[in-house]
């Protein structure tokens, strides 16, 4: 099987990170279970420098590598590869992320699964005609039969799979948004994802 999985707050705790980020730079105190929009700008009421400022700040390479796993997360996508699945993890961090976005993967133990950062939002920075970047165009010739995905913004990416079963990771800024289809199975943990995965493949069988 294939299977697609965000990078942000399905692998790792991003938001919860970018709470203290916005504290220290801006003395701006949101709690993590407050944070109702995925734009984060609007959540912690900045102002559109103080967001960029934030961004920079959050995506430097050893703020990148300092974000905690989120629990279960490596131990579940290895079990995947094991099984001889294919794991891609796609992100729409920018491309000048993806050595550090590479190497906290390593270390987390999931050197085998890939990695790509879309160009969602096209760019500046996006480095066109590598190994890691995909265009819109390239991504949707690809395939998946599962994804992971916590973010309201990101379910437009899976029009063009009408047959995708996506488990979304039940975060603060998804409680109150619609799933487009029946597809969509809210999950709370990573031990949920696994089940309901497990569940589908026995139906299927």
């Amino acid at each position: 099987m294939n299977i697609y999985v965000d990078f942000d707050d399905c692998i790792c705790e991003t938001a919860r990170a970018f709470t203290e980020i916005a504290e220290r730079l801006f003395g701006k105190k949101v709690p993590y279970e407050q944070i109702r929009d995925f734009n984060l700008r609007k959540s912690f009421g900045l102002t559109e420098s103080e967001y960029e400022q934030m961004m920079l700040e959050g995506h430097r390479p050893e703020i990148l590598l300092s974000y905690e796993e989120t629990p279960g997360a490596c131990a579940t996508l290895n079990e995947w590869i094991d099984r001889g699945d294919e794991i891609s993890v796609i992100t729409g961090r920018p491309s000048s992320a993806y050595e550090a976005s590479r190497r906290w993967l390593d270390e987390h133990g999931l050197s085998r699964a890939k990695l790509y950062c879309l160009n969602k939002y096209g760019r500046d920075s996006f480095i066109r005609n590598s190994d890691f970047n995909l265009e819109l165009e390239d991504y949707y010739s690809m395939s998946f039969d599962y994804a992971v995905e916590d973010s309201p913004m990101a379910f437009r990416f899976f029009e063009h799979l009408p047959e995708l079963k996506v488990m979304v990771y039940n975060r603060p800024w998804n409680q109150e948004c619609e799933f487009p289809t029946a597809n969509f199975c809210r999950c709370s943990d990573w031990n949920r994802i696994r089940e309901q995965v497990e569940n589908i493949l026995k139906i299927s069988s």
